[in-house]
């Protein structure tokens, strides 16, 4: 039985968790303004079903974190896997683009191995930081890396690898624009308020380890900082479990889902708790100062500490090449801890500019060769495209 046709006006996208479905969103509309043709199918979320896409199942399916934590899921997920290569195989698209979430989209892309599909892989998976040595197996995986961060194509070229650098998204998100008044406004808020962003995270299974941490932090602060707001910025997936838990704090902090919404809050905010990931370089890139605090399962933590190799876990101090904001992991990760931290960042002028003077230099590392990091992005994958184009015309 002969093959289907590959289909070269077809780009499938794989996005697994919100920051994915972002990066998709932008990726989609950077290459439908390039090439009008252009049609998409694949996995994503709301972002980007509004650019087309019409989801082969539900992006939420994939968003699991940890080490132990992925255990009850392992049959879904695996079953997610063989329904998303089956359908790349019968689509036959001109390039698969697998965006980031590597637990599964590396998977992915070494069961389309020898498929004759060409892949790329957006976002580099972090293996400098841990596992080093797992990038022995990622030659064959893709026809083109496409790294957020300036230092990665170097990491891959001492492995054999090529990579190329398109830029953070982060310069994209807006998240250094936002409306302090408007914010006071629409929330009713006093111009006086002390505002706190708490960020738990967007996954379901990370989300409840950090949200009574962040409440017993604010027991201890509400007595000591007249005026003190707490802003819980959370994706609508968790948006319910954030508001179940907040009803045991002692102030009721403001829940916000919408993301003009969320980057109002960063320029109304003192001062910012979050975990560790993309939120520290979105409150970088609104200057709030801030402290990292993370918690996984202890055993998950225990495995974590053996593997890592670099010295900072938060992205803003990685790329600073030292310690610009306090990291406050595991056993650090307590209320005392996190209540004291908070007060120095909302009491010392001097320490959070420091900070925010250190976040113009990590900001202007993350700029995109030419355009916008999603143009960058998208002319990475039309040269594959193309590539795919060219041999299909010589096979004719």
């Amino acid at each position: 039985m002969a093959e289907p046709e590959c289909s070269e006006s077809l780009i499938y996208l794989v996005a697994g968790e919100q920051s994915g479905d972002v990066l998709g969103a932008r990726l989609m509309q950077a290459l439908r303004t390039a090439r009008p043709g252009l049609r998409f199918a694949g996995v994503g979320g709301p972002r980007m079903a509004e650019q087309g896409l019409d989801p082969l199942f539900p992006m939420q399916d994939l968003a699991v974190m940890g080490l132990l934590e992925i255990l009850p899921r392992i049959r879904q997920l695996k079953r997610r896997l063989r329904q998303a290569a089956d359908d790349v195989r019968a689509r036959r698209p001109g390039v698969l683009v697998t965006i980031d979430s590597p637990g599964f989209n590396l998977r992915l892309l070494r069961s389309l191995a020898g498929a004759g599909i060409r892949r790329v892989h957006y976002v580099a998976p972090q293996v400098w930081a841990w596992r080093e040595h797992r990038v022995r197996e990622f030659p064959g995986l893709w026809e083109r890396l496409l790294c957020l961060l300036p230092f990665e194509p170097a990491f891959f070229a001492r492995h054999g690898l090529h990579a190329a650098f398109v830029g953070h998204p982060v310069l994209q998100s807006g998240a250094g624009h936002g409306d302090a008044g408007r914010f006071r406004a629409a929330h009713g808020l006093a111009a006086d308020a002390r505002i706190l962003v708490l960020m738990p995270g967007s996954r379901r299974s990370e989300v409840p380890r950090l949200l009574p941490v962040f409440g017993a932090t604010l027991a201890l602060l509400a007595g000591r900082i007249p005026g003190l707001v707490p802003v819980v910025p959370v994706a609508s997936a968790v948006a319910e479990t954030v508001r179940r838990a907040a009803e045991a704090w002692p102030v009721r902090p403001v829940i916000v889902t919408d993301i003009a919404d969320k980057h109002d809050a960063y320029a109304a905010a003192s001062a910012a708790l979050t975990k560790s990931g993309t939120s520290t370089l979105e409150l970088a890139l609104a200057g709030v100062p801030m402290a990292v605090t993370y918690r996984v399962n202890p055993l998950t933590a225990a495995i974590a500490r053996r593997l890592i190799r670099v010295p900072h876990v938060a992205m803003v101090n990685l790329l600073a090449g030292r310690e610009v904001v306090p990291e406050l992991l595991q056993q650090d990760c307590r209320a005392a801890k996190l209540a004291e931290t908070v007060e120095r960042l909302l009491g010392d002028p001097q320490a959070a500019a420091a900070q925010r003077d250190a976040f113009h230099e990590v900001i202007a590392r993350l700029t995109a060769p030419s355009g916008t990091p999603a143009q960058a992005a998208a002319r990475e994958v039309l040269a594959v495209l193309e590539q795919a184009d060219a041999t299909a015309s010589v096979m004719m």
